[in-house]
């Protein structure tokens, strides 16, 4: 690893080596997850959730959304996956000489909306003005703090087998929607980014099963399928998932087939995956489609025991009757994605 590749910002094994090896040892950072939780903050009736993420998807605006309404809801979302109620966000800009400033309201007013949706308040920030063609119009990072109740756990090691897959809408429609604009393509129906702020979906997920959910992860960069080998890795489980039960929208299936995409690996900003006991899956899945956010939730998979061999690994039962390994994502599949 002797210089960085544009893979290494994929979310697949390219970029899981550059934090495992280098990034997180060099920090001190013990747990990869998607925001940390800090046990024992005093005078606080919870434990505090911190998360912060930067974004550079390219185009900046794209069917269904922008950078700016992306940011908040990545963040927001990053939040929800602990189980965090979001509070407060920073948001940071590096944005390029020569950006319109018409464009940067747009996004300004697009995170301030999505802010407002989500309940979470913007509360700090910072802007830089980079040279012209050296920042690409803008990037924006953004930093957010919730609050996890009492008595949410999750984590992998509160996997076992017999648990449930859930996944809260159709996959693979951000990626294929940022794609399709920045190569000047239109599929009928027109396919839009999913971009939206999961919290309110989770606290009515975690009221309604309490203890039941074991573990959740937004799959973004990566997709379904990397996501799902993360969760495989880190619990030691085996997980099966059934190739007729994924959620994907006839334009995303026709446009991953034209291009030679698998709807797996491709991005998503506004599903997430929940790991959830078996007695409590149909209630939960209940419970995820009566909210308009979720209501092409599915149950996609099992969590079986595992051996030495299948540990940590994810197969797909396949509509013709196979099997197949599934594994990160092995390179860039699409880059500037989030």
């Amino acid at each position: 690893m002797e210089k960085i590749l544009l893979g290494h910002g994929s979310g697949g094994k390219l970029m899981h080596r550059l934090i495992s090896a280098i990034i997180a040892p060099s920090l001190g950072i013990a747990e990869l997850g998607d925001a940390a939780v800090m046990d024992d903050v005093a005078g606080l009736q919870g434990r505090i959730a911190f998360t912060t993420d930067s974004y550079v998807v390219s185009p900046l605006f794209f069917p269904g959304g922008n950078i700016g309404e992306l940011a908040v809801n990545g963040t927001v979302n990053d939040l929800a996956m602990v189980g965090a109620r979001p509070l407060w966000l920073s948001s940071g800009m590096i944005i390029e000489e020569g950006f319109p400033t018409d464009s940067l309201r747009t996004i300004l007013s697009s995170m301030a909306a999505a802010a407002c949706s989500a309940g979470i308040r913007i509360i700090a920030g910072d802007t830089k003005v980079v040279d012209k063609g050296k920042g690409d119009g803008i990037f924006i990072n953004t930093a957010g703090i919730g609050l996890v109740p009492a008595g949410v756990e999750l984590g992998p090691t509160r996997i076992l087998p017999g648990d449930v897959v859930l996944v809260s809408g159709h996959i693979g429609s951000h990626g294929v929607a940022v794609m399709a604009e920045r190569n000047g393509l239109s599929f009928d129906p027109p396919v839009v980014s999913d971009t939206a702020a999961l919290n309110g979906l989770v606290a009515d997920l975690l009221a309604a099963v309490p203890g039941a959910v074991k573990m959740m992860r937004d799959p973004t960069r990566g997709g379904v399928a990397t996501t799902l080998k993360e969760i495989a890795g880190e619990s030691g489980k085996c997980v099966e998932l059934a190739e007729g039960a994924l959620p994907v929208l006839g334009g995303v299936r026709g446009a991953c087939e034209l291009l030679g995409l698998d709807p797996l690996y491709v991005a998503n900003e506004g599903i997430f995956l929940a790991i959830v006991d078996n007695a409590a899956a149909d209630t939960a899945l209940d419970v995820l489609k009566r909210n308009a956010l979720g209501r092409n939730a599915a149950r996609i998979g099992m969590v079986r025991e595992a051996d030495q061999r299948s540990a940590g690994m994810v197969l797909l039962k396949t509509l013709i009757g196979g099997t197949r390994i599934i594994d990160m994502l092995a390179g860039e599949q699409l880059p500037r994605i989030c």
